[in-house]
């Protein structure tokens, strides 16, 4: 120990042993970049980095230890064997390139271990085979114990740097290996020349001096240093390359192709960073639901191409007079979402007027002019919640409860809404459980002809009486059985019970079942009505299918491909409703139906009004010219059942020929529809409504 000490201080220049350290820190550090490089790169492009980073090791530690070979002061005449020179700097860069192989198969500690030894070999192999082309003018001896000692350091130090390495996958520039490294290049110098004993004979006639020394080691160093340098311009291109490459695949990835607003991703972050500032500053924030309101209606009329249209001119009025703490983003389809953080009032009044000018920019498109509209909902922090999820879901509700109030397109959240939430996800789990438990009841109401008053056929009308709900209403539980997509299994359990009912019944009456949107939008409805056919037995020509306008166009062609395999199964189709919607005539010339239903809301006005009469006397007509028999629904009194005889109405159907009632036992083929039920025409149900 006492040799090498004496080795360092007293027998090597001071200032070459500085400079071949920081050659060699310097170097590591480049080496360890690229080593992160060569770990996270795939396939050709892995191997070169991995050779680029044994070049730059290689460089570094033959140039430290050639410099401090050149600091020994040897006191003899020196020689330097140009072979033996360049062996040890290529045969062992082969060997850290294996090496780096070896710690790249895998993060295993055996394998680093063994890649991280293997090194140090490579670097004791380097250094002895330096100091082989080190000639001297005198006899040299060697002490094996130092060699060995050496060696081992050098494995030591190289492995407790890969062990380091390996403990701190994140770090960026990995100090403690550089350092560990460092340590075991030095020690290995240092130690492997206090092993040669020199005995000087000064033969050579063309020796070294001092000088030449000293400037060959400046030369060496530069020389490494612009290796390495090589080496570390080309991390950095790299790197400089990926970032810019990444920062674009940042951007598109947080960013909606069509309309270039933020998508969904970096609403999420905008959300969680607005919050937090919100938080440490004690402001107010603002999250914002925001749905276009014909969205649909524009698709459906125009075509898509039309949709996209609007959607890019909204969300450019959106952007263009964007404020300080303002931010919108799509988050698909037509939905939007914004945030806003503020500390008055009015600079969120201010946001929202200015989003609601946007709703309702116009678009140009093929000779039409195009105006959606939208709902905004609306909830505060911390007044509405205190978590991105809470704040989000409020705003939804709120804009949900804006969507359904046609008078107010802007809705702030109130807590009432929740318990509206928890109501509803009540009502669908207990109306899964009745389907399952076959709880739910039909009741039929007659339909009669005008012309003798014989029972045409019997609509079937879905009722449910809950132990603990009581009886609740259609109008309540049917439009929380289609926003839970529960509709689908409930219209085909009334289908299956209705079917098998009027299989029961010994005449040839009809039995009417409606069908909701949510089920025509499925593509296996034909199969599933052609099934329960089968299996109760009923004829296809006994059962009818009610349809809304508005069902149709939820999805229009699909619709319309629907229909045309269930009358093809030898089913009817009534339009249901007719009247109450904007482009009936329309739907009559696109699909050929068997029965056109007219809306109770005609009979209101039609013994009191002239005006009324002659609107029920036009839908008549039409329904007489395409050869379609008309039904009119809500007939209560005697007079208006003779006006409709005389206008020339097929059929009808109300309190006047009948409640709905549970499943007559029995129906033959004359039942007079007057006599089927025993009827109170002063009294009507509160919750009558058809809605099976």
């Amino acid at each position: 120990m006492f040799e090498v000490v004496t080795c360092m201080t007293l027998e090597h220049d001071l200032k070459l042993v500085v400079l071949s350290a920081l050659l060699c820190i310097v170097g590591s550090l480049v080496f360890v970049q690229l080593l992160r490089r060569a770990l996270g790169a795939q396939g050709h492009t892995r191997s070169a980095w991995a050779v680029m980073g044994a070049f730059a090791l290689a460089t570094t530690v033959w140039c430290t230890h050639f410099i401090a070979l050149l600091a020994f002061k040897s006191k003899v005449p020196v020689t330097i064997d140009p072979v033996l020179t360049m062996v040890s700097l290529v045969v062992p860069m082969i060997g850290f390139y294996i090496s780096i192989t070896i710690f790249m198969i895998s993060r295993a500690i055996p394998n680093s271990a063994l890649g991280a030894i293997f090194l140090g070999l490579c670097v004791s192999g380097l250094h002895f085979t330096g100091m082989a082309a080190y000639r001297v003018d005198g006899l040299v001896e060697w002490n094996y114990g130092y060699v060995i000692a050496a060696t081992l350091l050098s494995c030591v130090f190289t492995l407790a740097a890969g062990l380091a390495f390996r403990a701190a996958p994140n770090s960026k520039f990995h100090l403690p290996a550089v350092g560990l490294f460092s340590v075991g290049v030095i020690s290995l110098h240092f130690t492997g020349v206090a092993a040669m004993k020199i005995t000087p004979l000064r033969l050579s006639d063309t020796p070294l001096d001092s000088s030449t020394f000293i400037g060959l080691s400046f030369a060496t160093a530069l020389a490494g240093f612009l290796v390495i340098a090589t080496g570390a311009v080309s991390f950095f291109i790299d790197q400089d390359t990926r970032k810019t490459s990444y920062e674009k695949l940042l951007k598109m990835a947080m960013s909606d192709h069509m309309t270039g607003l933020p998508n969904r991703y970096a609403y999420m972050e905008r959300l969680d960073e607005d919050l937090r500032i919100a938080t440490e500053r004690g402001e107010h924030l603002a999250v914002l639901g925001i749905d276009l309101d014909h969205f649909k209606e524009i698709n459906d009329t125009h075509g898509h191409k039309a949709g996209d249209e609007v959607l890019k001119n909204i969300s450019q009025a959106f952007t263009r007079n964007l404020k300080q703490n303002e931010f919108i983003a799509r988050l698909g389809g037509d939905e939007f979402a914004a945030v806003k953080r503020f500390e008055d009032p009015y600079q969120l009044e201010g946001f929202i007027g200015r989003l609601e000018a946007a709703l309702t920019v116009s678009t140009d498109y093929d000779a039409s002019v195009l105006v959606a509209g939208g709902s905004i909902g609306i909830a505060h922090y911390p007044e509405h919640g205190k978590t991105t999820d809470e704040l989000r879901n409020n705003a939804d509700l709120a804009m949900y409860r804006a969507k359904l109030n046609p008078s107010r397109n802007v809705c702030f959240y109130e807590p009432s809404m929740d318990e509206e939430v928890r109501l509803k996800r009540d009502i669908a789990a207990e109306l899964a459980r009745s389907i399952d438990e076959d709880r739910l009841e039909l009741h039929y109401q007659p339909q009669a002809s005008t012309a003798n008053g014989r029972l045409v056929g019997m609509e079937a009308l879905l009722r449910w009486t809950h132990p603990r709900l009581g009886c609740v209403s259609p109008a309540v539980f049917i439009p929380v059985a289609e926003e839970t997509k529960l509709i689908v299994r409930l219209g085909e359990w009334v289908l299956r019970k209705a079917c098998s009912d009027a299989a029961k019944w010994t005449g040839s009456q009809k039995v009417a079942v409606n069908v909701s949107a949510v089920q025509l939008n499925q593509v296996e409805l034909p199969q599933i009505i052609h099934q329960i056919l089968l299996d109760t037995g009923l004829p296809p020509t006994r059962l009818e299918i009610e349809l809304t306008e508005t069902a149709i166009l939820e999805d229009r062609h699909r619709a319309l491909h629907v229909l045309r395999q269930i009358k093809a199964l030898g089913i009817g189709i009534a339009l249901d409703d007719f009247g109450t919607g904007y482009s009936s005539i329309e739907i009559l010339r696109a699909f050929p139906f068997d029965k056109i239903k007219l809306d109770r809301f005609f009979m209101a006005e039609i013994e009191s009004s002239r005006e009324g009469r002659a609107l029920i006397r036009s839908v008549l007509l039409l329904g007489h010219s395409l050869s379609i028999p008309v039904l009119a629904e809500g007939v209560e009194t005697e007079s208006q059942l003779a006006i409709l005889r005389d206008e020339g109405c097929d059929e009808v159907q109300g309190f006047l020929i009948g409640k709905p009632m549970p499943a007559p036992a029995k129906l033959g083929s004359h039942t007079d529809a007057k006599h089927l039920f025993k009827s109170d025409k002063s009294s009507k149900p509160a919750d009558l409504i058809n809605v099976a």
